[in-house]
This record gives C-alpha cells, structure tokens and sequence, in this order.
C-alpha cells in the first residue's frame, strides 16, 4: 500500500493511485497554462509567503515568489504558442523522484510539470520533515478551495523501497522525473518505461564561486557585506549539500590583492555565520576534520584552517585539485588565478553553477564561450545560487514538460 500525503487522504495501490491521476478530470482534460492550476498555485504562494511559515523556512519565500501569478504568466508565455504552427501540449503522466536532501526541490519539478498541464505522481521521501512537511501540509490546506480537477489530477505519495511499486508506477508514465546522486539516477533508469516514454534525469553536480579581487577592493564596505550575506546563504542553505551550493572559491587577481581581499572576506564570513547562528554539530565537525586532512594528506590541500566549527578554510595545491564531492556544511576550498580564463581546463561536464562576484558580462561571455561545452549551465551572482530557476542543468523545464504539435493547412 502507498502512503497518500496530498491530497491526504487513506493508503492505496499503484493501480488505483494511476486510475485515478489519468482520468478525466472535471470539466475535461487540463491544458498547458489551465486556469485551474494557476489558481491553485498562485494560492499556495500566498500561503508560502506568509511571514509565519516563511519565518521559519527563509527558503519557502523563494519557493513562493517563483509562484507568484506573474511569474506563472510568463513561464507559459516564453512557450510561444501559436507562433509558426506550433502548440504546446501535456505529456501525460509524468512521474517525479525528487532527492531527500532538498526539501523544496520537488514542489518546483511538480508545480512547472502541473503549469505544464500534466497529470503527476510525486514520490516524496518516507524520511521528509522541517519544510517539507510544512509544504505538505500548506498544499492540503489551499486544496480546500481549489478546483476538484486539481485533487483529482495531482498526487504526493511515500512509500518504503518497493521494487514492484517503482516498476508498475514507471511502466504507467509518459515521463520520469529523477533528482539524485548518480546512484539513484542508475538505479531508477533500471525500471523500464513504456516505449513512447523518456526520462529527465538530474544527477550529481557540483558547484563552485569566483571572485574578482579588483572589484572586490575597489566596492563599498556595503556591497561587500552584502556579497559575503549572499555567499554564506549559498553556502549553508541545505548544509551545502545541494547540487548549487559552492564547495570552492576561485580567487581571481594577483597574490598581493588576493590576500588583502580574502582576509577581509573571511572576517566578514565569520561574522555572518556567527550572527544567523549556523552551527555545526560535534559529529560534523569530526568530519569535517577527516575530509580536509585527509585532503592535505593526498597533497590536494597545503593548509587547513577552522573558524570554529562553522568554517574550515582549505587552501588548494592548484585549480586542478578541487574535489567534487561534499566534505561537510562550512567547508570552502580556495585557489588562487590570474584570470577567470584559468579555470577552463578543470571544469568538467558535471559542474553545474558558478556563483560569481564582480565579474563583467563581457568577462562571463568570454569565460563561457571558451568552456565550449565542457560544463556549466548557469552563472549567477552571490546569493542566486540556490535560487530555482524554469532553466535548470540546461533544460527549460516548462518545455521538456511538454510535446509539441505542429499544424500545417
């Protein structure tokens, strides 16, 4: 039996959990941009926004403000319906795997899918708690004004590890949705799909930030402020274990400015961390300590240094030895460059974000188009590095929700 968590409602099978999403729902089928879903989304960002929940979960706002009606109306408009003989239609039933160690993730892969006019199952995390719950909890809620079609289309479930569950639920769908780390990734794409179905997969990515030293010395004591608050939202927001959240920091510019402006960034970061009141458990920080030695160890690392148990500072042999993988919340790996230029050779297809500051547009075109494919599918500054985007990993995700048919007379 499956766990129903919205609509909430009693544990039922696969069988009927997929008869009921598919059918018909009341006054017909939803469309690409249905007013019956608009209105339910747009009332639930209203109820992420307000200031009790957000509180609480600074990232709900976010959630809410991607939400917004305004938003929505311009998602569905960047599709461009109509225009030489083209029409933006639902998939059908697209089935959605989102990671446990991001609690939002999942509302923006199924709010753009439901925008997009499909019918969705959601499998949520048996161990999800904190935001999720609270986001379970804030869609029943809204549900109660809704339009029937919305209940009768949209599924939030949980249930233990089933392998006869995930094959009948991957069998029934006309697209699979799966964020995770690569061994999810793998493990789900075992089950097979029908044969006109896809997969659209998010696996394990890593990130990291870029600062221009020059334009740091040369901005106000307020930007500058400004720019470590954002960093440090990067940074500890999901214990920088999200895919987007930066594991390194490139310092771009000569050795002299370099040291003026990270000594002063460090003392800045100390001071944000310490004021939010971030901390990191004793079991973290043991670690942390195991992760960084043991990279100064491999003769990746020539210096460790802990603020705490917040923040570890290791500075790097050279750009060639950043490690991609997570080594604990509060943990940043610096290296110096001449040029932003000098980070081409290291990136590799599955860096996903650069969180960057100072940096010209031109500098950015630049650094991108010598990348010429190798990875990077976005740049944004300082403290937009968690923030959901309808592009994500280079897919525009309203599009991949949807099939296009082409008209001709």
């Amino acid at each position: 039996m499956i766990s129903v968590r919205f609509p909430a409602g009693p544990p039922t099978t696969v069988d009927a959990l997929v008869a009921d999403t598919t059918a018909e729902p009341v006054d017909g089928r939803l469309t690409v941009g249905d007013d019956r879903v608009r209105d339910f989304l747009v009332a639930f960002s209203r109820r992420l926004l307000r200031p009790d929940l957000a509180r609480r979960y600074p990232e709900l706002g976010s959630l809410g403000f991607f939400l917004r009606k305004g938003e929505l109306a311009r998602a569905v408009e960047r599709l461009g319906d109509g225009a030489a003989g083209t029409r933006h239609n639902p998939r059908g039933l697209v089935l959605h795997f989102p990671p446990a160690n991001v609690d939002t993730i999942f509302v923006y892969s199924w709010a753009l899918s439901a925008l997009a006019g499909n019918a969705n199952i959601v499998r949520v995390s048996d161990r999800s708690a904190g935001a999720a719950e609270s986001i379970l909890g804030a869609l029943n809620e809204v549900l109660a004004d809704a339009h029937p079609a919305v209940a009768q289309t949209q599924g939030m479930v949980s249930y233990g590890r089933d392998d006869a569950t995930t094959a009948a639920l991957s069998a029934a769908c006309d697209l699979r949705v799966i964020w995770g780390g690569d061994r999810s990734v793998t493990e789900i794409r075992g089950y097979p799909l029908a044969p006109l179905a896809r997969d659209l997969a998010f696996p394990d990515r890593s990130s990291f930030a870029a600062l221009s030293t020059a334009a740091w010395l040369a901005a106000t004591p307020e930007v500058r402020r400004a720019a470590v608050d954002g960093f440090a939202n990067d940074t500890y927001w999901f214990d920088q274990a999200a895919c987007s959240s930066p594991r390194a920091l490139f310092w771009v510019g000569g050795e002299a400015e370099t040291a003026a402006a990270r000594e002063e960034f460090s003392a800045l970061l100390d001071e944000v961390v310490a004021a939010r009141g971030w901390a990191v458990d004793a079991a973290m920080a043991v670690e942390k300590r195991v992760a960084t030695y043991g990279l100064a160890a491999d003769g990746a690392a020539t210096r460790v240094a802990f603020a705490g148990n917040a923040v570890a500072h290791v500075d790097l042999a050279g750009v060639g030895d950043v490690p991609r993988r997570w080594l604990g919340a509060g943990t940043l790996c610096h290296v110096r460059v001449d040029s932003l230029v000098d980070l081409v050779p290291t990136v590799r297809r599955k860096d996903q974000t650069l969180a960057q500051f100072g940096f010209t547009m031109a500098e950015l075109d630049a650094f991108v188009t010598a990348l010429a494919g190798r990875g990077i599918d976005r740049i944004v500054p300082f403290g937009s590095a968690l923030t959901f985007a309808g592009v994500w990993d280079g897919y525009d995700l309203l599009r991949e929700f949807t099939r296009i048919t082409t008209i001709s007379a």
